[in-house]
């Protein structure tokens, strides 16, 4: 059994290796900030609460948190889908998985496609801000240029990205 130093140790170095990349993938799974911060101090709660009950050395680690992420993130759909009254027996859960799959992948394609559409620095500042969760003041200087560009920037690549995708929509429809 590990002392109090050790887990603390443990701790702090787990979080600060794969909070931001972590932060990144609840991110883009659930698209609102919020959710996302809670989602992910929640996954290192349960990890951290395992790993302290048991003496386990996990290899993986991201990964691990991963696979706990999408179960919060999955318990909270699960949550909000019984507040809708669905009667549980007339779902049947091979055809809900097969397609949550096949919409998820379907969206996430037209959104790489739609991003691969924009100029290159529109799909940088996308990637720095959104996907991977940087600042303002860490993307300016990655891409060499000012906080204030880069908000205009990021303004600009939502905006041309949402139009890109609103055509995309439309095109489908008829």
């Amino acid at each position: 059994m590990r002392n109090r130093q050790d887990n603390r140790e443990m701790i702090e170095r787990l979080c600060a290796d794969t909070w931001r990349e972590l932060y990144s993938f609840i991110y883009y799974k659930v698209q609102n900030r919020e959710e996302a911060e809670d989602i992910t101090q929640e996954t290192y709660v349960k990890a951290i609460s395992f790993l302290n009950r048991n003496d386990v050395n996990i290899l993986e680690c991201l990964k691990y948190l991963k696979f706990i992420a999408m179960n919060v993130i999955r318990d909270q759909w699960r949550s909000k889908k019984r507040r809708n009254s669905i009667n549980i027996e007339d779902v049947n859960p091979e055809e809900v998985a097969l397609e949550d799959f096949a919409d998820s992948l379907t969206e996430k394609n037209r959104l790489e496609e739609a991003i691969n559409r924009l100029t290159k620095e529109q799909q940088t500042v996308i990637e720095l801000r959104i996907v991977k969760g940087y600042t303002v003041v860490e993307t300016a200087k990655l891409m060499e240029k000012t906080e204030g560009a880069v908000r205009v920037m990021q303004l600009r690549a939502v905006k041309a990205l949402a139009k890109l995708l609103e055509t995309e929509q439309g095109k489908e429809e008829r």
